[in-house]
């Protein structure tokens, strides 16, 4: 008996998600609950158990494809003969079989530069994703030939060099030049480029990376405001602080208090503490202080979130930083755990350089760029001059609803905070 396994709702809000790997092949049995396909969706891996025990049939969505919740992800046989289905039963009962294929000339023209076939039913089967990528790339779909299940198109049916079995060769005279002013068509690179040391496909995580800063960009008005902090005391107190929490099994670095003064700032400046609702064009301010923390991880950047920061200490944060860092390197951190941001801090610590811009994590309309420390002689009261730890402040604002004055201001609280540390500890809820 044959069964459909449909891609599940995975978590509140989740529409599709992106096929990362597969366990099993075709042709492959699978046990019940065993491991059977791992779906990207908001950042967080999400691993699915096979429901049934049986033998893998058919896959319906390659690595790398995005699929709606409710698709159909993989057919199993769970009893008697195997039986497998072909490639007309996938597809769409309304779409008419293609016509005959005209032989290619011997160049292979790539999908970007061939020229039009005759005109057809305009229909073919193909995700959202590989819409988009087609119309970024000017390629007409209907005449590229899929090589996925039922003839779906596939991301890497559109790779340039690669001649679709059924691109149609036109049979009417040549079409007429270009306008002076329009740009030429590029030409595609090379099949066989010996100075190509890679391609690496844009997929998972560094997708959605992508999917989001380019969504981000283009909405958000970015503009930055930049501050110098004079970290002297806070350098003291922490080396203080240090021994004894570490005595705990937590690494203490700057960035807990960092976190603490951003809520001291979001305190005095509540609209700082938003997100945009596009749809409705409004600002929503929030009640919680949920901060992200931007984290390397080896396949991209993540911003797990703590949640409630203001209610937490300085060695609680320090512990949470640590764990979900430590959670986003193994690539375990769960959907829950990168939900509900109302503010962002990016830092690469020793390595954080002297200056950055950082990209809004949107619909935030907030982030704050740390960078590293440096000594350096300063003037002092009195005229003299001394040492001082000294350290950059870059905050990215969306200017459609924040002005900089209020970025001025917002880094104002923060700055005195961290100059001041001792604050921290004064400061009543």
């Amino acid at each position: 008996m044959l069964y459909e396994f449909k891609l599940p709702d995975v978590g509140e809000g989740v529409a599709e998600g992106e096929v990362v790997k597969w366990f099993v092949q075709e042709g492959g049995s699978v046990r019940e609950d065993a491991p059977l396909v791992s779906v990207l969706t908001d950042k967080a891996n999400v691993e699915i158990p096979s429901p049934k025990s049986g033998t893998v049939v058919r896959i319906h969505a390659q690595e790398g494809e995005k699929v709606k919740v409710g698709a159909v992800l993989v057919t199993l046989e769970v009893g008697g003969e195997v039986t497998i289905p072909t490639h007309a039963s996938t597809a769409a009962p309304s779409l008419p079989a293609p016509p005959a294929p005209t032989p290619l000339p011997s160049a292979s023209p790539s999908p970007a530069t061939a020229a039009p076939g005759p005109a057809g039913t305009g229909r073919y089967l193909a995700a959202p994703f590989v819409r988009r990528l087609a119309a970024e790339r000017g390629i007409d779909l209907s005449m590229v030939s899929g090589s996925g299940p039922g003839g779906r198109i596939l991301e890497g049916d559109l790779t340039p060099g690669r001649a679709p079995a059924t691109l149609a060769v036109p049979t009417t005279t040549a079409p007429s030049p270009l306008p002076p002013l329009a740009e030429p068509p590029r030409a595609a690179p090379p099949a066989n480029d010996e100075d190509v040391l890679e391609r690496v496909p844009l997929r998972g995580i560094r997708r959605v990376i992508a999917e989001h800063l380019t969504d981000a960009r283009h909405k958000a008005a970015h503009y930055t405001y930049v501050e110098e902090v004079d970290v002297s005391e806070l350098v003291l107190l922490r080396d203080r602080m240090a021994k004894h929490v570490e005595k705990k099994g937590v690494r203490l670095s700057y960035l807990p208090f960092i976190v603490k003064g951003v809520v001291a700032g979001l305190r005095a400046y509540p609209r700082v503490n938003a997100r945009f609702d596009d749809e409705r064009q409004e600002l929503v301010v929030h009640k919680s202080y949920n901060i992200g923390i931007a984290t390397a991880s080896p396949d991209g950047l993540l911003v797990p979130v703590l949640h409630h920061a203001d209610r937490k200490s300085v060695t609680e944060i320090a512990r949470e930083i640590q764990e979900v860092a430590e959670k986003g390197r193994e690539g375990k951190l769960t959907r829950a755990e990168m939900n509900g941001g109302t503010f962002t801090i990016t830092s690469l610590g020793a390595l954080g350089g002297v200056l950055a811009t950082p990209i809004l994590n949107y619909p935030e309309v907030a982030i704050l760029g740390v960078h590293k420390i440096v000594r350096r002689p300063v003037y002092r009261p009195g005229g003299t001059i001394g040492p001082a730890d000294l350290m950059n402040l870059s905050i990215s604002l969306d200017h459609r609803v924040l002005d900089g004055v209020v970025a001025a201001q917002f880094v104002a609280v923060v700055k005195s905070y961290i100059e001041d540390p001792h604050q921290l500890f004064a400061e009543l809820k």
